[in-house]
Parts: C-alpha cells; structure tokens; sequence
C-alpha cells in the first residue's frame, strides 16, 4: 500500500459515526467488578468491620498497606471483635488494585469502588488514612478534594460482588453471601448466568402484554360459550323430556 492509499483511509474516515467520548463530562459505564478506591466498612449498627488482624497488609504484593491493631475500649468498642484498627493506611503511589488484600479480609472490611480518576499533588495526599478511608455515618465513602466521584461508582464494590458471585457452582446461585453494611444493608446476591439478558427480558414483557390482551379475548368466548352450554342444556332437556312422553303414550 502506497503512502497515499493510507491518507485516503485516513481521509475516509472523517465521515464515519465518531466513537469519543466527551471526557471528562461524559464517561463510559464502569464495570461492575472495578477495582478502584479503597474504603474500610462498617455494619449497619454504625460499627466498624476492620478488626486490626492485618492480613491485608501481610498479603499485599506492594506492601503499600499499613496497619496497627488495638483493643477495643470495653465502654465504647469500635468493632464487635477483641480488636480494632488502630492505625490504617494505603499508599497510593505503589498500589496496583490487585485487590488481594479484599480477598483476604475476613470480615468484608476492605473492598474497592469503581472510583479510579484521583491525582494528587503531594506525597502526603497520596497515603490515605483512617479517617479518609472509613465511610461516612451515612455508609457513603469520603469525598476527597482530588477525587472524581460519579453516580454509581460506590453502589457495586468488588469484594461484595465475588462473595455473592456462584463462583459456576450451581448451588451457589442466588444465595446472599455477605454481611449488612452501613447505608446499603444487605446486598442482593448475583445471578450468574441464571440472569436474564435485555433481550429476554422484553420478549417476556412482550410475551406478558399478548397474554393479558389473549385472557380478555377469552373470557368474552367463555362467556359466549357458556351461554351456548346453557341452551344445549336446555335443548337436552326438551329431547329427554319428549323421550319420557313418547314412553308414557307406548305404555
């Protein structure tokens, strides 16, 4: 192909439907099973899931976690175990969200959002805390100057996703595999592959809509057949009742 065939291309191409999108004011729908932002859980009674064992920290590739555990205060416990997290911290800057440290949670305490778009300017920003990183009294993740949240970016976080996914065990389907969180309770499992795709979805619509109009249409010619019944009852009843006479007059 000569230099010039590969303008025409180019040239071509100018006419065709355009597939950008308008960022950052339109973005293009997250994944459900994202790996993004961190938050540290709490239940729905407000306390916090975190227990301070540190295994997130233990498993991390990047060893970009730290951790400290406490004991809880007997007057006000923070968490329901013997333990809390005392100190929390993830640092941004060696992080890859490989999302090891939510598989190794025991107590769904860490999971990831689907919110990815932050930058910092400073190395200081870039270490989340505790405080950053634990949800609100409303169960919703800290807004951060630097951070770009969307609608949507912390309704499916991935922890929550693989343990109520069926993981192709049949058994599995439908089961609710999660404790309640603060703000959003329990989670509705996943369906797998069980769920019903759009299109099936709307020939079922559909389907439904014929059969309503088909059970209107029905009882009206049930109506007429019963009326149709009725006289050949009643037609039954003369031919039985000129039988007996036509017995009594051989008789």
């Amino acid at each position: 192909m000569g230099y010039l065939d590969g303008f025409g291309l180019t040239f071509m191409k100018l006419f065709e439907e355009t597939v950008t999108t308008s960022y950052p004011d339109e973005k293009r729908p997250k994944p459900e099973r994202m790996h993004g932002r961190h938050v540290l859980n709490r239940y729905e009674d407000g306390m916090e899931k975190c227990i301070g064992c540190e295994l997130c920290a233990g498993v991390c590739p990047a060893k970009c976690i730290y951790v400290r555990g406490e004991d809880n205060p007997p007057e006000a416990p923070v968490s329901p175990g013997e333990r809390f997290g005392f100190i929390y911290e993830i640092n941004y800057l060696r992080c890859i969200h490989c999302d090891l440290c939510v598989e190794a949670c025991p107590t769904q305490a860490i999971t990831e959002t689907k919110m990815f778009e932050f930058s910092f300017t400073s190395r200081e920003d870039a270490i989340y805390t505790k405080d950053e990183l634990v949800v609100g009294d409303d169960g919703q993740p800290k807004h951060l100057p630097w951070e770009d949240w969307r609608p949507g970016d912390d309704e499916h976080t991935s922890a929550w996703m693989r343990a109520t996914s069926p993981s192709g065990d049949v058994r599995y389907v439908g089961r609710v595999g999660w404790a309640g969180e603060l703000g959003y309770g329990v989670r509705a499992p996943e369906l797998g592959q069980t769920a019903p795709s759009a299109e099936e979805l709307a020939a079922a619509a559909k389907a439904a809509a014929h059969d309503d109009h088909g059970h209107g249409g029905h009882g009206h010619d049930d109506h007429h057949d019963h009326g149709d019944h009725s006289h050949d009852d009643h037609d039954h009843g003369d031919h039985d009742h000129g039988d007996h006479d036509h017995e009594a007059a051989h008789g």
